[in-house]
């Protein structure tokens, strides 16, 4: 009798996680895939010109300094531009707001093949962050509408593997694309902004058709398996300490310290990403297309990272330290490729901090959701992301301006040890405060 009863008593329990299952599974393929090529899309429309630089700088005569300026300035429109995006996505719902985002950048990364001044260069630049502001946080908080809090490590990796993923894609892509050169009159820096610009804008009009705003307006989800979804995301949202309201949000000392730890992170790896080809030319001889399949295999190693560290932290629930080692790793990979720039040393040292910057982001990036909810989340995600965009902004341009003041990339990159230690220790602090917290709620 008691056996009875205890399998009677399990199977709803039973029941309800098969649903769960089948829930997680189907959001996890219907929503991760387009998610993760439109951000792979973005991302390479906002550091092809890592690449273009081989040939843009010597047609158009721009110094590093220029360049490294106008590759900087779309980091700044993006910051300035987020968080009312991400107000913006809550009026007019996802699928519509996202895919008016990718519309317009797709339109402006094509633009750019018209540049031919520095002036028109930083106006590009500048429209091109203005118009794809809002999409990274926005898709940040989309999944925390659809995904609970222990499987959210998992689906930001899932979907932000896109980013090493679309370096890989970039990297194979860009030789052949510069080899046009001459091509219909057109410049192989001109090829590359053009065939790069173009699928974004087909994605969106996808976006608008094939994107639900809420578990709620998913037709391919059974009436169960939605209603599963919405009480996971309610009882998240009831459950713990939550920072709520968009005045709250912004004044939480979390998401600053999230903000500012977020502009070592970008700054720190924006400089070395849209220096990277050149870096990598100088350091190994190797032809453009060659130069490409390096940085395509650093950024397939580093999406592996991202994936494998991503399922580590959830399956143990911790967040900090999967942030924090990473952060260590990547401080010692600058230091060494910073003291020698000798191949066989540096390019290694190099690739080990690629890897580390992509494995921490999908831990990093769960750790808001921990605090905030509602419209405090969109706000809150925007405004460290505002935060951070301006480390993109200042990187590129201070690898830049490193470049023309000392005549090498050297003193630069051992330079970024700096925010990459910094960061680290604003981790480990929030970790400290976290403990505190949990050691006081259970006293």
């Amino acid at each position: 009798m008691t056996k009875h009863v205890v399998a009677s008593s399990s199977a709803p329990r039973l029941a309800d996680e098969a649903v769960g299952r089948s829930a997680v599974r189907k959001a996890s393929w219907r929503l991760l895939p387009l998610i993760a090529l439109g951000y792979g899309m973005a991302f390479m429309d906002r550091v092809n010109i890592s690449f273009a630089a081989l040939q843009m700088n010597r047609d158009l005569h721009f110094s590093a300094t220029v360049y490294g300026f106008g590759a900087g300035l779309f980091f700044v429109s993006y910051a300035a531009c987020e968080i009312p995006s991400n107000l913006l996505l809550l009026r007019f719902g996802a699928r519509r707001w996202l895919a008016r985002i990718m519309v317009t950048w797709g339109a402006l990364a094509v633009a750019m093949m018209f540049v031919r001044t520095p002036g028109q260069f930083y106006v590009a630049r500048f429209f091109l962050g203005m118009a794809e502001a809002g999409f990274f946080p926005g898709v940040l908080y989309y999944l925390m509408q659809w995904f609970p809090p222990d499987m959210r490590a998992r689906a930001v990796s899932r979907f932000y593997v896109s980013l090493p993923l679309s370096s890989v894609v970039m990297g194979l892509l860009a030789g052949a694309l510069l080899n046009l050169q001459g091509r219909l009159g057109l410049a192989g820096w001109q090829w590359l902004c053009l065939v790069e610009g173009l699928p974004p804008i087909a994605l969106g009009i996808v976006f608008l058709f094939c994107l639900p705003d809420t578990p709620a307006h998913a037709a391919w989800l059974d009436p169960e398996e939605q209603e599963w979804l919405l009480t996971q995301i309610r009882e998240d949202a009831a459950a713990g300490a939550h920072t709520e309201g968009v005045g709250r949000a912004l004044l939480d000392r979390r998401v600053w310290q999230l903000g500012v730890l977020c502009l070592c992170l970008r700054g720190s790896i924006y400089a070395y990403t849209f220096s990277a080809p050149v870096i990598l030319k100088k350091l190994t001889g190797f032809s453009v297309t060659n130069v490409g399949f390096l940085i395509a295999a650093m950024n397939l190693l580093g999406g592996a990272g991202m994936i494998l560290n991503a399922i580590h932290s959830d399956r143990a629930r911790e967040r900090y330290w999967h942030v924090i080692v990473p952060f260590l790793v990547i401080t010692a990979g600058y230091f060494v490729s910073g003291l020698s720039m000798l191949p066989w040393l540096a390019v290694p040292a190099l690739a080990v901090a690629v890897i580390n910057n992509s494995s921490l982001e999908g831990p990093l990036l769960s750790i808001p959701a921990i605090f905030l909810k509602g419209r405090g989340a969109a706000a809150g995600i925007a405004a460290m992301n505002t935060i951070g965009m301006l480390g993109g902004f200042l990187g590129p341009y201070w690898m830049g301006l490193a470049r023309d003041l000392t005549g090498d990339y050297q003193r630069g990159l051992l330079t970024l040890t700096i925010p990459s230690l910094a960061a680290a220790a604003i981790m480990f602090a929030m970790h400290r405060s976290s403990q505190r917290q949990r050691d006081a709620a259970a006293g």
